[in-house]
């Protein structure tokens, strides 16, 4: 399992490094803990992509980004994003 370290610009935008290793700014979306499956997530876009694409990755209190492993997991976030999704249409 490979970690991709991730920091903070301010506080909406966070680094990552893709996979030839440049780094790439990402904005923040949100941010959530899910007490199910006892972890952290981070929901983010790249900014010079469409903007429907999002994703999304537990993060470690060191800054660690680590793979969503499990169907289950994955269904836990996307009814996270999709719900997310719907306020922003409804504000």
């Amino acid at each position: 399992m490979q970690k991709r370290r991730f920091f903070m610009l301010d506080s909406n935008c966070l680094y990552v490094k893709d996979e030839n290793g440049q780094e790439k700014k990402m904005i923040i979306l949100f941010t959530f803990d899910s007490k199910d499956f006892d972890a952290q997530y981070v929901v983010f876009q790249d900014p010079d992509l469409d903007q429907g694409d999002v994703y999304a990755s537990r993060y470690d209190a060191e800054g660690n980004l680590l793979p969503i492993e499990t169907d289950e997991e994955w269904d836990m976030v996307e009814e996270v994003i999709n719900t997310f999704a719907e306020d922003e249409e409804d504000a």
